[in-house]
C-alpha cells in the first residue's frame, strides 16, 4: 500500500467504482489502483463522516489526504456554500476527486496538491483520515504543517486506528500545545478533535 502517498504511482490502472451511503447523501465514485482503499469506502473514513458534526456552512474547509474525494465530497454536500479543498501528494488520485466531485455537481471543491496549495488560505475546519503508515516523523510534519493553518476557532477531525497509535498521537498533538479531545469511538477507529492552537 506504500504506493498509494507517492506522487505519480506506478501501479497500473484499475479503474473502479465504490458507492458512499450515508443518511444524507448517496455517491458514486469513481476509483483506480494506487490510491487508498480503491475497492470500498475505508471503514475508517466511514466512521469519521459518520461520527463528525457538521462542517461550518461557509469559509475554506480541507480535506487532508483528499484521495478519491469521499471525505471532500461529504463536505462539500453539508456545506454547498463553503469552499473545500481537497488535497493530497497522489496526482492521480487527486485527477479522479476532481472527476467525482463534477459528476456529483459539486462544484465548489477545488482540487491541489499539497506542494501548490496557496499559502494565504486558513481553514474553519479539516477532516482527515491520515497516511499512518507515511511513518512517525513524516507524519508529525505533515499534520504540524496543515493544523498550522487552522483559523482561529477552527478544529480539525481525525480518524485513527487505536493499535496504529491513535492514543499517542492524540498525546503528541496535547505536548504541541493543540487542545485535543477523542470526541467518538466506533470499533477501532478514534475520532480526534484537535482544536487552533490558542
Amino acid at each position: 500500500m506504500a504506493h498509494y502517498f507517492q506522487e505519480r504511482p506506478q501501479a497500473a490502472g484499475r479503474p473502479g467504482v465504490v458507492t458512499l451511503v450515508l443518511p444524507d447523501l448517496h455517491l458514486r465514485l469513481r476509483t483506480d489502483s494506487g490510491m487508498f482503499s480503491p475497492d470500498r469506502i475505508d471503514p475508517g473514513t466511514r466512521v469519521l463522516l459518520e461520527s463528525v458534526p457538521p462542517p461550518p456552512a461557509t469559509g475554506d474547509l480541507l480535506d487532508l489526504g483528499c484521495g478519491y474525494g469521499p471525505i471532500a465530497l461529504t463536505m462539500a454536500s453539508r456545506a454547498p456554500e463553503a469552499t473545500v479543498w481537497a488535497v493530497d501528494v497522489n496526482r492521480r488520485a487527486l485527477d479522479l476527486c476532481a472527476e467525482n466531485a463534477t459528476a456529483a455537481g459539486l462544484y465548489k471543491v477545488r482540487t491541489a496538491h499539497a506542494d501548490e496549495m496557496p499559502a494565504d488560505v486558513r481553514f474553519s475546519a479539516i477532516w482527515s483520515n491520515p497516511a499512518i503508515r507515511i511513518g512517525k516523523t513524516a507524519l508529525h510534519d505533515m499534520l504540524t504543517r496543515w493544523l498550522d493553518r487552522l483559523a482561529p476557532g477552527g478544529a480539525a477531525y481525525l480518524v485513527v486506528q487505536k493499535h496504529l497509535g491513535s492514543d499517542s498521537l492524540q498525546r503528541w498533538l496535547r505536548d504541541e500545545g493543540r487542545p485535543t479531545a477523542r470526541v467518538a469511538s466506533r470499533s477501532s477507529y478514534r475520532i480526534l478533535k484537535v482544536e487552533a492552537k490558542g
